[in-house]
């Protein structure tokens, strides 16, 4: 396969137009834009949009087993492929939880018959994520669990936590903490501030995240393990991130583009799209964690993807569980608002979801050169489009960014030298169903 008259991004982060070759499912080649083409190869005129390596999403909630209702492992890696995601990590808050050799297999099993991205599973710490007792951390690396966390939920002891870094860090495993102190957040369904304030409910306070990552961070000194904050989206937490990566602790961290854009004074009113875990802030929070990622205090970019069905969101603020979908908007949302908006370079945006998720995390993938694997995204910078929940390949359509218009919409996803998602492929898809059908 050749991708011809492609816009790709140089070490400098410049765009110079390159034809990039792929032979059985490997980046065999990158060739300048006046190279001549292989006579016979299959070609894809990339005619001049933004060709980047398969973004990588570190933090996902795929459902299944046990939550088919929200999502499956197809229709999520679908979704994943539609917004340019190449390799997505998934949370093990599932049920059962993936806590067992048994269900990692289960979801390595699925996302090799959907054929789509690659996944990686991760595994709970603890057994059912109820804190209480440690999981077969051995057992499930060798499952082929990426690394653990209780996501979802925060593990509320030290000792426990700090048993699993340690059991963690000698098998040279990453521990991924969900942080969150339950005393300080029980029944409240957002953030404490006017909003909570005007509506009479209960919010959830900073220090309820920012208490267990300072914890957190005293145990991986302690312990020497790599831990990883989730979804960051307070300024004490950021500040104390900042302190440890300083002073040369193995602290890594995530956050997501609805941390980054909007705020609680944001919200319009009840609509529990825009109910989420961790809730949105204040503008001063926001503020932070976008310091934080462009100095690189905050390494990757995550969308914490958290589909749920019409039914369970038209419950309302208070009783509806937490999440919005993510994959099929976060680069068009961080390229519309940061780089078009001339906030953030296109190169450092490219490199927060792609080279550092897979440096953090240690994958082979995230570049485009030689030898890599030919995982690969084209993006057109140039269209823009509304955002439409109903025209999701996610089973969620639980966004607060409905009608926002932007540009960078990915057109074609490649996981290893297959063309898994362009609007072509998904017709044909659609058309083959209807027959069936």
């Amino acid at each position: 396969m050749i991708i011809k008259n492609a816009n790709v991004l140089n070490a400098e982060g410049v765009l110079e137009r390159k034809h990039i070759q792929i032979e059985n499912g490997t980046i065999s080649a990158i060739l300048n834009g006046n190279e001549t083409i292989a006579e016979g190869s299959e070609t894809i005129d990339a005619a001049g949009k933004l060709l980047v390596p398969g973004l990588i999403d570190m933090h996902v909630h795929l459902r299944e087993p046990g939550f088919e209702h929200k999502e499956t492992i197809e229709t999520g890696s679908r979704s994943a492929a539609k917004g340019g995601y190449t390799t997505i990590a998934s949370m093990p808050n599932t049920m059962p939880v993936t806590d067992s050799p048994e269900v990692v297999k289960l979801v390595q099993d699925k996302a090799r018959a959907a054929g789509l991205v690659k996944v990686l599973p991760y595994a709970a710490i603890t057994k059912s994520q109820q804190g209480q007792e440690l999981t077969d951390f051995a057992a499930l690396k060798e499952a082929g669990a990426i690394g653990f966390t209780d996501d979802g939920v925060g593990v509320q002891t030290a000792q426990m936590m700090k048993d699993a870094m340690s059991i963690a860090a000698s098998m040279d495993m990453p521990v991924i903490a969900h942080c969150e102190d339950n005393s300080l957040v029980v029944g409240a369904p957002v953030a404490e501030g006017s909003f909570a304030r005007k509506h009479g409910l209960k919010g959830i306070p900073n220090e309820s995240e920012a208490i267990h990552v300072g914890r957190d961070i005293l145990l991986a000194e302690a312990t020497g393990v790599h831990y990883h904050v989730c979804h960051v989206s307070t300024e004490q937490s950021v500040r104390l991130i900042r302190q440890a990566k300083e002073i040369g602790i193995r602290v890594t961290a995530e956050v997501c583009p609805h941390h980054l854009l909007l705020s609680e004074e944001d919200i319009p009113g009840l609509d529990a799209n825009w109910k989420m875990n961790p809730p949105l802030r204040s503008r001063r929070d926001v503020d932070a964690c976008i310091e934080a990622l462009l100095d690189g205090t905050i390494d990757i970019i995550v969308t914490d993807h958290a589909p749920h069905s019409a039914e369970e969101k038209a419950k309302g603020m208070q009783a509806a569980p937490f999440g919005i979908v993510g994959f099929e908007t976060a680069f068009p949302l961080m390229y519309t608002k940061f780089v078009a908006a001339g906030k953030m370079d296109l190169a450092l945006l490219v490199k927060r979801m792609t080279a550092d998720p897979a440096r953090v995390f240690r994958l082979n993938t995230g570049v485009l050169e030689p030898g890599a694997p030919a995982d690969v995204t084209l993006i057109d910078l140039e269209t823009e489009k509304e955002v439409d929940p109903e025209t999701f390949a996610s089973k969620g359509r639980n966004t607060p960014f409905t009608g926002w218009k932007l540009k960078g919409w990915p057109v074609l996803t490649i996981t290893d030298g297959r063309v898994v998602w362009s609007e072509e492929l998904e017709e044909n898809r659609k058309n083959e169903a209807e027959q069936q059908a």
